[in-house]
């Protein structure tokens, strides 16, 4: 009998084992029993189907067309050459639509049926990379700056990043036992869980590490952020944020996007004792009665700010010191070639919402495929790292190697950012259809015929090439982060969405509800007369959001932290 709750469902399964192998046994049906369902997420795949045949199959007395979503755990979104060939075959051989860029740096692979998921699992752990705890109620997968400018403070960022991530691994051992058939042992079921305990946290737990001036992670979107300090070239330390969130639901508003605090300044020593220290308040003090009202921001909100961090001061036995000063520039990628303080050079790709495929006499994957064989036969230190708006970067490459990437590049079209306006580089999109169980709309599938018609709107107007800041949700659980778009669209039905506007192109202000519930034709007829007066009123390279908020059509709450109608605002 399946259980009740969540809550249930995690304490009483036998940590996170539950019926998985029974499940994954059962040739019946290609799904998993229902409380499985949710445990096989803390292992880091989702159960799915095509909503695109749903009815069709509903109508022939079939079950749904199940298959499964996997996700890695990549903190900071770097592999090396090899493991990108052996991620790239495993995407041919058991996965639909090949490699896809999260908005926290991992892979996923999407159409994977429920017999070959233990092979798939079992061929991304023999490439040295896994899929533990990337969804789920953990910590997920830490996003990290892929910035390539300042080298030795890169290098020692995604160090911390990857020595947090493995602290807080869940205790258990099942994920070993049932995808890589390790051997039961005398207390299976019965280990102690340090940080999570029995029932782990109440909802899902975001890292980030930004490195200013970029905040190409969207450090205030997330739970817990770590801000890099630099003074004098060197990483003096960490300004910490805490209560970012970009999930909320439609018509609740006891649920709301947020942005984070900032809480205090730590020294480099000190990140893996306030990250715990965040992690156990959030279990203790976060709301289980009620599920989406469970995430930090809500915590921190009920509990106060300056309780929190009081604890968590207490529980990691350090003293916050005051916030040093750092200036974020933007959160969006920068692409092309750039150089390192370290000589060495950073190719930045454009990957349109992330998916990376051969279709419709367009090769980039196997493009990739030629660059990572080509790397890996070079060796050195070449990686790829993926960023949090869903782009690629070839990095740490020589001088002379240039030429043969840009020649590869050129070869299979991967220069898709040479041409592109600012707008389309910068757009972000969810998975949403076919295959997302939350989504209400298109996203991915829409965004470029989206950005298409953003694009001819902006030309009536003399405004080509403006530099917007576009994102796509086909649900407003925010995995696009949304709430930052100077431009957003929230799925609300099939074609129908809330449009959201004013966000800023640093990550430092979230957005607005500006219309709900329209049509394509309603948003750009919405967007137009102020597409007009953008173009008649901004002032010296104001952009499209700041100009809003200047003009009056959204108003900035007194906190900073959230965005209201200026008819809400007193």
């Amino acid at each position: 009998m399946a259980a009740h709750s969540v809550e249930d469902i995690k304490r009483q399964s036998g940590r996170l084992r539950g019926t998985l192998v029974e499940s994954l046994g059962n040739q019946i049906t290609g799904a998993l029993a229902e409380d499985d369902q949710t445990l096989i997420k803390y292992h880091g795949s989702y159960q799915q189907d095509d909503r695109d045949i749903r009815d069709e199959r509903r109508r022939q007395k079939l079950e749904p067309a199940y298959s499964f979503m996997i996700r890695t755990r990549t903190p900071g979104g770097v592999v090396t050459p090899a493991q990108w060939l052996k991620l790239d075959a495993i995407a041919t051989t058991y996965a639909e639509r090949g490699l896809r860029v999260t908005t926290r740096q991992a892979f996923q692979y999407h159409g994977v049926i429920k017999g070959e998921l233990k092979a798939t699992m079992q061929a991304i752990n023999a490439a040295l990379i896994d899929t533990l705890a990337a969804c789920g109620d953990v910590n997920r997968n830490i996003a990290v700056a892929a910035n390539p400018y300042l080298s030795a403070v890169h290098t020692q960022v995604q160090a911390q990043a990857e020595a947090l991530s493995k602290h807080l691994l869940p205790n258990s051992r099942a994920y070993y036992e049932i995808w890589l058939d390790e051997e039961k042992v005398a207390g299976s079921g019965e280990e102690e869980e340090p940080i999570y305990g029995a029932v782990y946290l109440p909802r899902k737990f975001k890292i980030g590490f930004a490195v200013p001036p970029s905040n190409d992670v969207d450090v205030f979107a997330q739970d817990l952020g770590y801000i890099a300090i630099i003074e004098n070239g060197k990483l003096a330390g960490y300004n910490v944020s805490v209560g970012g969130g970009m999930g909320a639901t439609h018509g609740d508003p006891e649920t709301y996007p947020r942005l984070a605090n900032v809480i205090g300044f730590i020294t480099p020593d000190q990140v893996i004792a306030v990250g715990e220290a965040v992690v156990t308040t959030q279990r203790d003090w976060g709301n289980r009665a009620v599920r989406k009202r469970a995430r930090l921001k809500y915590t921190i909100d009920d509990h106060g700010l300056e309780n929190f961090r009081d604890e968590v001061a207490k529980r990691a036995g350090i003293a916050f010191g005051p916030a040093r000063a750092y200036a974020f520039d933007h959160n969006a990628d920068q692409f092309g070639w750039s150089q390192g303080d370290d000589g060495l050079w950073h190719l930045t790709l454009r990957i349109i919402a992330g998916r990376i495929w051969d279709r419709d006499g367009v090769e980039h994957l196997t493009g990739l495929r030629r660059i990572a064989a080509l790397l890996d036969e070079a060796g050195g230190r070449s990686e790829f790292r993926l960023t949090a708006n869903q782009n690629l970067l070839i990095a740490n490459l020589d001088a002379s190697q240039r030429d043969a990437i840009d020649a590869l590049v050129r070869e299979y079209a991967l220069d898709t950012h040479t041409a592109a306006s600012p707008a389309r580089k910068a757009a972000l999109a969810c998975v949403a259809l076919p295959t997302c169980g939350l989504a209400m709309a298109e996203a991915e599938r829409y965004l470029p015929a989206f950005v298409d018609r953003i694009e001819a709107l902006l030309s009536t107007h003399g405004l080509d090439g403006a530099d917007l800041h576009i994102r796509l949700s086909g649900c407003p659980n925010g995995c696009s982060r949304p709430y930052l778009g100077e431009i957003a669209l929230v799925g609300k039905a099939p074609g129908r969405y809330n449009l959201m506007i004013g966000a800023d192109h640093r990550g430092q202000r979230l957005n607005t509800l500006y219309r709900e519930n329209i049509d394509e034709a309603a948003i750009l007829a919405t967007l137009d007369p102020l597409f007009a007066r953008y173009a008649a009123e901004r002032g010296a390279s104001e952009r499209f959001g700041d100009f809003l908020v200047r003009a009056g059509v959204v108003a900035v709450d007194v906190s900073g932290s959230r965005t209201l109608p200026l008819e809400l605002v007193a």
